[in-house]
C-alpha cells in the first residue's frame, strides 16, 4: 500500500493556521472500485483505507511509522508561507511607490 506524507496548508477560507502544524500520513487510493447502491443511489467504495488520516508531530515520526508498517511512501516537503509585512501608515507615506487610485 502506498502512502503520502505531507504537512497541510492553511485553508483559503480562513486567516487562521489551525490544523497545519502536524504532519499527515494518508493512503493513496489505487484501483478503487466504486459501486452505486441500487436503492438509495449512494456511491460506495470497497476500500476504506482512503478514509484513514494519521497525524504526527514531526516528519520523522511519520516516516518511522511508514517504515515500521512496511508501507511505500512519498514525502512532500513542507511549503513555508510567504508573509508580506505591511503597515497601515505606509498607505499615507509621502514617498509612496504606487500612485493613489482615488
Amino acid at each position: 500500500m502506498h502512502a503520502r506524507i505531507y504537512k497541510p496548508a492553511k485553508s483559503a477560507m480562513t486567516s487562521g493556521r489551525g490544523k497545519t502544524k502536524a504532519w499527515v500520513l494518508e493512503f493513496v487510493k489505487e484501483n478503487v472500485h466504486r459501486t452505486a447502491d441500487p436503492l438509495m443511489g449512494w456511491t460506495s467504495i470497497d476500500d476504506t483505507s482512503g478514509q484513514v488520516r494519521l497525524e504526527f508531530e514531526t516528519q520523522e515520526e511519520a516516516v518511522e511509522f511508514a517504515k515500521k508498517e512496511g508501507l511505500t511512501f512519498r514525502v512532500e516537503p513542507a511549503r513555508e508561507r510567504k508573509r508580506l509585512v505591511k503597515s497601515y501608515s505606509a498607505n499615507f507615506d509621502a514617498n509612496r511607490k504606487q500612485p493613489w487610485t482615488h
